[in-house]
This record gives C-alpha cells, structure tokens and sequence, in this order.
C-alpha cells in the first residue's frame, strides 16, 4: 500500500510541476503498474482473506 501511496503522490507532484514532458505512455505504464499491483496482492491474499470470512461465518453460525 505505501508503494500504492508513493506512486499517487509522484504522479501528482508531477501534474503540479512547471515541466508538461509527461507523456500519455508514461502514465499508461503507470495505471498498467498499479493494476498489476492490485491484481497480484488480490491473487496472493485472495485465499487467505476467503478462509478468513468462512472462519468468521463459522463462529456466527
């Protein structure tokens, strides 16, 4: 999630700054970054986070 923060925070730094040599790639690497990011964090926990709520389901009912 830092990393998640940290990437935010560039790309906003760089909106703000007075250089415009950000191109559309740039930023289309770094959605395509953040996806990843996304997708392999729900890939490793997935499992984890379903054993989780069954446990929790079990206990309430």
């Amino acid at each position: 999630m830092l990393l998640l923060l940290t990437l935010v925070q560039n790309a906003q730094a760089r909106l703000r700054s007075e250089d415009r040599g950000a191109t559309a790639v740039e930023y289309g690497l770094l959605i395509a970054g953040i996806a990843a990011l996304v997708m392999a964090a729900v890939f490793l926990l997935g499992p984890a986070i379903a054993n989780l709520f069954t446990e929790v389901t079990d206990q309430i009912g």
